[in-house]
Formats: structure tokens, sequence, C-alpha cells
């Protein structure tokens, strides 16, 4: 089943099981049975030469999908070992019912031993499923990490153990799986910080439940998918010219510098803006001519330079290279007195941090860092909650926050937030932000559409950096690499 676009919370979820039970009338077993027959649907499709697996069983209903795929993966012919983490009579429900009817079947349980998970081709994790909120207890912990240590691909039911569903973070242990199948609706746990590390490849079912169109089933978050590029920039007509595509200034590069708006404003051509000009310390002039002609070249020396260029422009971009002198602050100045719209990115965001404005119509392109300046918070204490931190910026800053990192976040007032699941490590390199931010410049130039185009700038600089990793490894990729890529994905 391909993955939906839509992301929920732990509680939603939980209260989307009680809708299935309560309003449809679907009994709580059923919705297990189903789950149990997910699991061994996907977990054959993962790991298709398994002939035995070693299942872990917790205490809770995760622990009884557990024991409903037992015995079904028996029945299909699979030699399998349950392994109780709790003592089988401490159980209750409809997960002691899945463990009675396993037994019934001819299935044997045992109590939990390091040494058995090497009888498996394949570790299933049982443990917990969503409701766990707090850390992982000493003797939990010890399982965790027997089964991290197994040597075995690791296949998780729902959510792997110790994995906060909600933000994506360890609860002291958290079990680092192959593949896991997640019921009912997706967590943004799976896939927002480290969760993906966690997670693997992630499958999913709905067991035939859909979340009813109210407010309380709004999705947390949304995938970020290619569909959204076409509309941000549908074909050409034939008879189009440049100045169709929009006029876009870029400030930036202080003494020294020069390369950062070079790379912001390549970037912003290769997405297909119409005209760019960059506006630079008149000592980066040559630089940036000699090495990318396309651009037009403003020489700074002074804000009053910039009056004719923002008059003129239909997006203004700021922050590249920038710096913090007297110099950037005038030039920020200026910008933000105009009422074009903004793309605010690097030292332009730490100088914005001790201003505390807040508009409709900007973009903000904070790294970890520096979304811990604009919120007095540690990069920590970011990471810790993305989505808390974009909830936060966005509240005090107003107009399209985009939070980067590995999952880069997008958010906008009364949309659902997006996601980019694409990235790598390699993009972790000097200049990659400047090359977003040319992106998203240029997109919002030909769309005129904020939330679209930082949602479509992330993922065709994301997907940019995948295809520069692809073509020649992670490790060593330059911000050029990814610009030179864009226009792959702005044309597909």
């Amino acid at each position: 089943m391909p993955l939906p676009t839509a992301l929920y919370s732990a509680a939603q979820v939980r209260a989307l099981d009680a809708y299935a039970i309560n309003t449809l009338s679907v009994p709580g077993y059923t919705l297990m049975k189903r789950a149990g027959e997910a699991a061994l649907r996907y977990l054959r499709t993962r790991f298709p030469t398994a002939h035995s697996i070693v299942i872990v069983c917790g205490g809770g209903n995760n622990g009884g999908d557990g024991y409903v795929l037992a015995r079904f993966a028996q029945a299909a012919g699979l030699t399998v070992t349950v392994l109780a983490a709790v003592p089988v009579e401490a159980l209750r429900g409809d997960a002691r019912q899945a463990c009675l009817d396993f037994k019934a079947s001819g299935g044997l349980i045992q109590p939990f031993a390091a040494s058995l998970l090497s009888e498996g081709d394949v570790v299933v994790d049982a443990l917990f499923g969503t409701g766990l909120a707090a850390a992982v207890r000493a003797e939990a912990a010890k399982v965790i990490r027997a089964i991290n240590a197994a040597g075995r691909p690791v296949f998780a039911l729902d959510v792997p153990s110790g994995l906060d569903s909600d933000r994506g973070v360890a609860l002291g242990e958290a079990v680092r799986a192959t593949g896991t199948v997640c019921f009912v609706a997706l967590k943004t746990g799976l896939f927002v910080g480290d969760g993906p590390d966690f997670a693997g490849n992630v499958f999913f079912d709905h067991l035939e439940i859909a979340p009813p169109a109210t407010e309380a089933f709004r999705p947390r978050l949304t995938r970020i998918v290619e569909g959204e590029v076409a509309r941000a920039l549908p074909p050409r007509e034939r008879a189009a010219n440049k100045g169709d595509f929009g006029r876009v200034l870029i400030v930036g590069s202080g003494i020294g510098m020069p390369g950062a708006t070079r790379l912001a404003g390549e970037a912003c051509l290769r997405v297909g803006a119409g005209l760019v000009t960059v506006a630079v310390a008149p000592e980066n002039v040559a630089a940036i001519a000699a090495g990318r002609p396309e651009l037009i070249c403003l020489p700074l020396a002074n804000d009053h330079d910039l009056v004719e260029a923002l008059a003129r422009t239909d997006v203004v971009a700021i922050g590249p290279g920038l710096g913090r002198t007297a110099w950037a602050h005038a030039a920020l100045t200026r910008v933000l007195a105009c009422d074009k719209p903004l793309v605010i990115d690097a030292d332009a965001l730490n100088l914005l941090a001790a201003a505390r404005v807040k508009r409709s119509n900007w973009i903000l392109t904070p790294h970890p860092g520096e979304a811990g300046r604009l919120l007095d918070l540690s990069s920590g204490a970011v990471q810790a909650d993305r989505l808390a931190a974009v909830d936060a910026l966005l509240e005090r800053y107003g107009g399209t926050v985009v939070l980067k990192g590995a999952g880069t976040l997008v958010a906008t007032a009364g949309s659902v937030p997006g996601l980019c699941e694409r990235g790598n490590p390699g993009m972790a390199t000097p200049g990659a932000g400047d090359v977003l931010t040319g992106a998203i410049a240029g997109i919002l130039a030909q769309c005129k559409d904020a939330a679209l185009a930082a949602r479509v700038g992330v993922w065709v600089h994301a997907m940019a950096g995948d295809s520069a990793a692809r073509s020649g490894g992670e490790r060593g990729l330059v911000a050029s690499d990814i610009a030179h890529e864009l226009r792959t994905w702005v044309n597909r």
C-alpha cells in the first residue's frame, strides 16, 4: 500500500482507534487481527527469504499484534519463536485473547532471553505501541539493547519500541529497525527528528479505517510530494519571455563572501526565475560576474543603492554571506522597509533575532542554530521537538517558516505544515542553505504563493541533493553540485 501524505499525532491515532471501535462498531480484536495480517504481508515483502522469525512481545496491544502475527506466521509455514518480555499472566483484554488464541493453535511462548534472538532470520519488535511517553524502564531497556545487539534485521510493529511517536526521539533506548509497518495512520515520529534512523523502511496499512473529515483529525503534517511542483511551475507558453518569470533581488555577500550570493543567484536562475540581481559589497562584483555572467551585479556601497533595485523587483532574498556589520544592518533595515515578498536566511536571521519583527509576506529559512537564536533556545532544544519549534517560530514571526535539517519542516499559518523526507547527509556542506534560499526565491517569483514556493523549493532542493549524491556519492558533495541539479527537478 503506498504511503499516504497525511501524518498524525499519537493522540489522534488513539482517537481514531476509539472512533473505529465505538462509532464504527469494529471490535478491537478485529483491528488487532487486521494488524497481524498486514504485519505478515509486509514482513514477507521486506524479508522474502526469511524462514524463521523471533517475535518479542510486550504486555499491551502492540504485544497483542505480535501474538496475532505469530499465529498467522506459523499457519503460513514459518518457524516462529515467541519471547514474552512481559509474563503472559499479566496480559489483559485483546492482547490476552491474542495470546490465548496463539497458544490454542499450538504456539509455544518462552520468557525473553537474549540468547534466543539469534534463532530467527528476522526479529520482530512488538514491545510497545504509540502510548509510550516517558523514558523506557530499566528492564525494557535491557530487552531493547539486546534486540539492537542481536545482529539480526528487525521488523517493528507500528513504531520502533522506545521511539517517541510524535517527536521522533529515543526515550532513553529505542529499537533500531530495518523496517516498520505502521497501522491505522502514519505517526509523525517515524518521519521527524531521528525517527527515520530508527524506523528504516516504512510500510503502511490503514486496517480499513479512514479518518473522518473533522478538525480533530486534521493531519499534524503532510509529506511534500512531487505533484506540488507542477502546481507551482506549470508548463510555459511558447510566446513567454523572461519578464514573465519574475525579477528577484538577492542581497548579501559582504566583504570576503562572494560565493554565497553567487550560489543563491545561480539556484534562482536554475529554477527558472526570469531576471536575477545580486546586490553585494563592491569588492565582490568582479568575482561573481566572472563566475556567473547571467547574474546582474549591483555594487552596494550603502543602503541607498538598494532603492531603485527594490522598486523594480518582485521578490527580495536577503542573508547569504551578509555578515553582521553596520553595512549589513543598514541593508536589512532598507529591505524590511519595503513591501515586497521576502526570503530571509543566514545572517539576516541572526540580525532579525534582536528585532522581533512579525509580518505575513516573508519566508524565514533557519537551520536549528538560527532557529534557537530566534526563539532564545539552544539548537538541542529545537532538535528535541522540531514540530514545537516550527510552531513557535510561526507564532512569533508569522509568514512562512522553513526549519531546515533532516526532515525539513515548512509551516504557514492556517495550513497543515509540510515535511520533506528527501535529502541526504552530503548536503550538510557550506553553501547548501544559500542554494535553498535562491531556489525558494526563484519559485516564489514565478508562482506568487509563499507557502507553495517554500514547500516546492525545499523538495526540489532535496531531490537535487539526492541526484548529486547518486552521481558521485555523499562525501565531498558541494553546494554547486546541488545547484546544477535543480534544473532537472523543476522540469519533471
